[in-house]
């Protein structure tokens, strides 16, 4: 009958240790640590093997530095190709670079009369400040067209008998181009090229544009000016002894608001004066190399050195003879 008793679907596994123990299930613990010795020598836990670390080969790794130090004198050879084409510019006798200022329709038959280009000429660290003083200068502009815009309503409103109209025609003729070449220009080339000339061209200039913006924003009677007296004389009719109409009131708001703009660029023609002249201070720009920059432009012009040579020879001529 013992054949009937065994279970065929039993472990084998499971079922030594009682045969191992002599058939006594009651002596045997599976908890304690001797007999869990004796059962791990039958049943073993699976042990994690840690994956082999990855190592690079010593050929791939050459590669690599061998191909960055390929890129870094690649990009070394063509910044001091770039340097040296600069430089060849620079130096070159004719003059490369094409005009293209002002940018004119195609349709004007006339040609820019300069080159400007604030992101390549410009050094990087005062490319801001040269943008806001062309701004600035663009701003002045359109508040002259605005003077004028105000002078002509004057005229045909009956305020005045045109002088305002006139000295504001005058003003957007000679002011715009003039401020362009004596303040501006003076101060992009100051920038681009490190001249304590063109600096010194500037800080005159911009002051004299600085005072006749102020004289243009309090606007004395007679100088052609929209500033604030002149916005009150047509808020009252003007030199009419009659009370002010509507035409008076729209004429007014016209006169006001380029008031408002004449001040508001006062403000800021003081503070960019200021600031450019910060920084002329940080270049280590003065008077003296001011001086010598002069000195050496004019020894440079060939006309100025013929005119000395021949001064020189003619007083020497002269001294020969007298003796």
């Amino acid at each position: 009958m013992s054949g009937f008793d065994e279970n065929p679907f039993a472990d084998p596994a499971m079922t030594q240790p009682t045969t191992n123990g002599g058939g006594n299930l009651g002596t045997y613990d599976p908890f304690t640590k001797e007999k869990q010795e004796t059962v791990s020598g039958i049943i073993s836990a699976p042990t994690e093997v840690p994956p082999p670390q990855y190592q690079a080969g010593p050929g791939q790794q050459t590669a690599t530095t061998a191909d960055f130090q390929r890129r870094q004198e690649e990009l070394e050879r063509k910044a001091a190709e770039l340097e040296r084409r600069e430089e060849e510019l620079k130096s070159s006798p004719f003059n490369a670079r094409v005009n293209n200022w002002p940018p004119l329709p195609a349709f004007i038959p006339l040609q820019p009369c300069f080159h400007q280009d604030i992101n390549v000429d410009i050094p990087i660290e005062f490319q801001e400040v040269v943008k806001r003083l062309y701004y600035l200068w663009l701003f002045h502009a359109v508040l002259l067209l605005g003077n004028m815009l105000g002078g002509l309503c004057f005229l045909f409103g009956g305020l005045d008998n045109g002088t305002m109209f006139g000295m504001s025609l005058v003003y957007v003729v000679l002011n715009i181009p003039l401020s362009f070449l004596c303040w501006f220009r003076p101060v992009y080339k100051a920038f681009r090229t490190d001249s304590s000339i063109s600096f010194m061209i500037f800080f005159l200039t911009f002051g004299l544009q600085f005072l006749f913006v102020v004289i243009m924003a309090i606007g004395i009677p007679s100088t052609g000016g929209s500033g604030w007296i002149t916005a009150i004389v047509t808020f009252k009719g003007g030199n009419r002894t009659t009370d002010a109409t509507g035409g008076d009131y729209f004429i007014g708001v016209i006169v006001l608001i380029v008031a408002v703009g004449f001040s508001v660029a006062g403000v800021a023609d003081f503070y960019m004066l200021t600031r450019v002249h910060n920084m002329y201070r940080v270049t280590g720009a003065s008077v003296s190399k001011a001086q010598a920059e002069l000195a050496n432009g004019v020894m440079s012009n060939e006309g100025v050195r013929s005119a000395a040579a021949s001064a020189v020879v003619a007083g020497a001529k002269q001294g020969f003879q007298q003796n």
